[in-house]
């Protein structure tokens, strides 16, 4: 390919790569937002080389966090890739694995609840219902429109995207409480969590919606994402079983490493055990 930097030319090559690599949409999306940044940075009709994206990588590490950079790397990286030039890609960032996670970043099982309740307070009986079936089962957010009126009656949600096949479990409990919801809401068929179009619901308007829930449920802003649900599911689920090879099935991970960070407990945790150790006279 021709690598004079013809930036709309560039971009629409590599949208169509990623649709026909199958990729989310919202990952072509951010990887489309990352590129657009690199090559404007670039400049318009200069010639691609390695050196320019080094510099480029550089300049990451002077203005964003180590994840944040590494993140618009891998988009970066999948675009030189996706335009022939593969021997211009870099390496990311090394990041030092932590020992413990943050407990102001984390959601309890106590903010959950009260999370629940204030949507149904509100009577939001759908956002309700899609926080729980999020928490209650561990599945991501963008596997949620596999969650149909039809998945509830074998408890069953067999979710297919990127090239790839898994079931996600309902709880039996869920599903009774799902299916009274499909009742009320005269859904007959297909995705449960849906607009008013018959759309499944986009990521934005539950994140949004989530958001909205904070001030009267007394839950800090920061804390309530659609992953952290996720993340309550799969700390509620380690703490309980102890197995991180049955977690890593349940949540999709083809790699237990990735399912190890779910088991880090909190720096207060961890003084917790260390001073619990009996070690000392």
């Amino acid at each position: 390919m021709e690598r004079r930097i013809n930036r709309a030319k560039m971009l629409l090559m590599f949208k169509e790569k990623m649709v026909a690599g199958e990729k989310s949409r919202a990952t072509i999306e951010k990887y489309l937002r990352d590129t657009e940044q690199f090559l404007k940075e670039m400049g318009e009709g200069r010639m691609l080389t390695k050196s320019m994206v080094i510099s480029y990588k550089q300049s990451l590490a002077k203005n964003y966090a180590v994840t944040s950079a590494n993140s618009k790397l891998a988009a970066v990286n999948c675009f030189l890739r996706a335009a022939g030039c593969a021997e211009y890609t870099v390496r990311a960032f090394k990041v030092q694995k932590k020992a413990f996670r943050a407990r102001e970043r984390e959601l309890t099982k106590e903010e959950y609840i009260s999370l629940v309740k204030t949507a149904r307070n509100r009577g939001n009986q759908q956002l309700c219902m899609l926080i729980q079936t999020i928490c209650a089962t561990g599945i991501r957010i963008s596997e949620l429109p596999f969650v149909t009126v039809e998945s509830l009656y074998d408890r069953r949600a067999v979710v297919s995207l990127k090239g790839k096949t898994r079931t996600v479990l309902l709880p039996a409990k869920l599903c009774r409480q799902l299916i009274r919801y499909v009742q009320a809401e005269n859904i007959r068929s297909g995705s449960i969590f849906i607009t008013r179009n018959g759309k499944p619901l986009d990521r934005s308007n539950i994140f949004h919606s989530m958001k909205k829930l904070c001030d009267d449920a007394g839950v800090d802003k920061d804390k309530v994402f659609p992953h952290n649900l996720r993340h309550l599911f799969a700390v509620t689920y380690y703490q309980s079983e102890r197995d991180v090879c049955h977690l890593a099935d349940l949540l999709g991970h083809s790699s237990i490493d990735t399912t190890r960070l779910y088991t880090i407990v909190s720096c207060e945790e961890q003084e917790r055990q260390i001073d619990s150790l009996g070690l000392l006279l």
